[in-house]
């Protein structure tokens, strides 16, 4: 059996993501451990400067008077993100499992690489300039802590982050 393949999202995994992780695998008996954060840890500030550098300006001012979503809210939230991704992924490798993390999202990545030993993690995100302008993104926070490959995606595309 190969070594697993751990993989963090914020997003909901889709058709895209399954072809890019579907490549990865690559035929191979890997099982896929999905984790998504309760919390993603967003700041508005950083939220609001985001949208505004992605041009997004309607998205930015409506996030910023909508506030920080209440912690039911965002749990809820990822749940749902969990069960798309799981049923997205359904049939690759020896079998795909998942779980909604609590505390920082790198931190149960490094945790969750460490338990199972695996091979691989990926990271996949939507974009987030100031993040991957600065190297301050998931992945590249991982990537100062692990010793394996970290891949990040972009969720929904086929680019690939700048780890």
């Amino acid at each position: 059996m190969s070594d697993p393949i751990v993989i963090l999202t914020e997003e909901p995994l889709g058709a895209d993501d399954r072809l890019n992780i579907e490549q990865l695998v690559d035929g191979s008996d890997s099982s896929l451990v999905v984790l998504v954060p309760a919390n993603t840890e967003r700041h508005l500030l950083v939220d609001f400067l985001e949208n505004l550098s992605m041009l997004d300006v309607a998205k930015a001012f409506r996030e910023l008077a909508g506030g920080t979503p209440d912690d039911a809210t965002e749990r809820a939230h990822a749940d749902e993100t969990l069960a798309a991704s799981l049923a997205a992924l359904a049939g690759l490798g020896s079998g795909v499992t998942g779980q909604v993390v609590a505390g920082k999202a790198v931190d149960s990545l490094v945790s969750k690489v460490k338990e199972t030993g695996a091979s691989q993690a990926v990271v996949i995100t939507r974009p987030h300039a100031v993040a991957d302008t600065f190297h301050t993104d998931w992945a590249n926070k991982a990537q100062d802590q692990l010793g394996v490959p970290v891949l990040h995606l972009y969720a929904g595309s086929g680019f690939i982050g700048d780890s």
